[in-house]
């Protein structure tokens, strides 16, 4: 087909989707039809990491549509040895070769790969890049070192001056300052855990920029790490390694690796390894499925993340002392977010009450709530106490006995207090978004495992009193690999994409409801936060 442009026909033509290629097509040629015109698929993989479990899923673009078929999932979990917190990263790479050696059964070309992960937490490599045992978890008590140590050298306005992170124990500024010297200076280089995967698989060790901006030892308005954190620290700015955007190409699939798991063809073109976004919820924001302005997001899982998409940073004494945090998204975007314990608290009473012989699934402790009266205890969840494991029915009561508030009288109830909770929490943090930012939104969007919780969903649209969009619940797999795919010029834009994935899913739409009970319930509520 001859170029419209490079012939001289002038006539205005129009860019049509296909994937793999574009088709460029003038307005007389656009009323013929080109069903018959043949396109093959695009793969990719994503290897996809949560605190609690991992999954290597292939993702396929074609007809304007992205479909996921999940190849491998596998148990991920903390290691408690005498009683400090790790990660088996070793464990989690050799389950990453069985999703890649199930991927090169499926004998077709894949076309990239990304892994994305949970945040803060990282890998030290010695000079034989092997990595330093042991790979800490950010909920290991050794944190408490690590603040005292920060705050005798640097106060807390300064460190949100330089990162516009919200102050938690976790972060990976804590971390590493609770790190034994010795330890720090035999490490050759730092990683974090989903670049790690990245540089498992290409050999080109880059800490992606979602993911770099989570540690508070990133600033976002130099886009670079802190030099006066590291220099006031003692840090090593070469320890970490160098940042790179999201949406690098890192290089092919490290030739070992494809031999060993099968990926490899003469067929097939080498696979590329991509820098995505490698924070989990930097993926997931990328594929909200949102197609006007005014919208606000909630990624829903272990951590309930609210915050709205800026162009740029907000970081003043406001922002700081409400607890709000700038991350950086794909296309140099800031996540400006509150980082809100979530559905961990249901994850820990199912853990407990398993244990006590009754085992619920997700879906029935959604639906246990429903059956308990409403408003009848009510949490703060950002309690400190709700931060670590196990004893968590055991803790809410200890709340609401402190605060003189019922006990819940059974599992229904408990459920109840934890959805009503963390609804309630959700409208207090948009009030305060919408402060900030001077915008007024007009919707939700709840996407990730989250999403499937239709109880919390509606609680949500009750407390917000605006409709909640719920879905995907795949979104940080949508997220990575639509990345990929722009990444590799198949998709055109960050726009494109998002058209893409709302063409890929079906959202649910919850109306608010009763919204008198819930201005009553948020009055008690911020009660319990004063």
């Amino acid at each position: 087909m001859p170029d419209p442009e490079r012939c001289g026909n002038q006539q205005k033509s129009t860019r049509i989707f296909r994937p793999g290629t574009f088709l460029f097509l003038t307005p007389p040629m656009l009323a013929l039809n080109y069903a018959h015109i043949f396109t093959m698929p695009t793969h990719y993989l994503a290897c996809d990491l949560g605190a609690d479990s991992g999954r290597v899923i292939l993702g396929t673009l074609a007809d304007g549509k992205i479909s996921l078929e999940e190849l491998h999932r596998f148990p991920n979990g903390v290691v408690k040895t005498n009683g400090a917190l790790h990660w088996n990263l070793d464990g989690l790479f050799s389950e990453l070769k069985t999703g890649l050696k199930k991927a090169a059964a499926k004998n077709l070309p894949i076309a990239g790969i990304s892994t994305d992960s949970w945040g803060v937490d990282y890998a030290l490599y010695d000079e034989h890049d092997h990595i330093l045992s042991p790979v800490w978890c950010y909920r290991d008590s050794r944190n408490v070192v690590g603040i005292e140590t920060v705050q005798a050298k640097l106060d807390w306005p300064t460190i949100y001056s330089l990162t516009g992170i919200q102050f938690m124990p976790f972060n990976t500024i804590h971390q590493v300052a609770a790190e034994p010297p010795e330890r720090l200076a035999s490490a050759k280089q730092l990683l974090l855990i989903g670049d790690a995967f990245n540089y498992f698989c290409s050999g080109v060790a880059r800490n992606e920029v979602s993911l770099a901006s989570t540690t508070q030892l990133y600033n976002p308005i130099e886009k670079r790490w802190s030099k006066k954190i590291f220099t006031t620290l003692g840090l090593r700015e070469d320890l970490f390694a160098p940042i790179c955007s999201s949406g690098t190409k890192l290089g092919p699939l490290k030739k070992c690796l494809a031999q060993e798991t099968g990926l490899v063809s003469v067929d097939f073109p080498p696979i590329e390894v991509i820098a995505t976004c490698s924070h989990d919820t930097g993926a997931a924001v990328a594929a909200i499925p949102a197609s006007d302005e005014n919208w606000a997001y909630l990624s829903s899982g272990t951590w309930s993340l609210m915050g709205v998409e800026l162009s740029k940073p907000i970081i003043n004494d406001e922002s700081r002392s409400l607890g709000f945090t700038n991350e950086i998204g794909f296309g140099d975007t800031v996540r400006f977010l509150k980082n809100i314990i979530g559905l961990w608290i249901v994850q820990e009473c199912r853990r407990q009450w398993t244990k006590e012989g009754k085992k619920y699934d997700f879906a029935e402790l959604a639906a246990l709530s429903t059956s308990a009266p409403p408003f009848v205890s009510l949490i703060n969840p950002d309690d400190a106490r709700f931060m670590s494991p196990d004893r968590m029915p055991e803790k809410i009561a200890e709340f609401c006995r402190e605060t003189g508030q019922p006990v819940p009288a059974d599992h229904a109830a408990y459920m109840r207090c934890i959805h009503e909770s963390l609804a309630l929490s959700y409208r207090v943090t948009l009030r305060r978004l919408e402060k900030l930012t001077g915008k007024k939104f007009e919707k939700l969007h709840i996407v990730g495992g989250g999403s499937q919780d239709a109880t919390l969903n509606q609680f949500a649209a009750n407390s917000l009193k605006i409709p909640v969009l719920a879905g995907p619940t795949e979104c940080t797999a949508l997220g990575n690999i639509a990345i990929q795919a722009i990444t590799l010029g198949h998709v055109e834009s960050h726009a494109a994409a998002r058209e893409i994935i709302r063409n890929s899913v079906e959202l649910k739409t919850f109306t608010p409801q009763d919204s008198a009970q819930w201005d009553a319930a948020a009055t008690r509520f911020e009660d319990l936060l004063n």
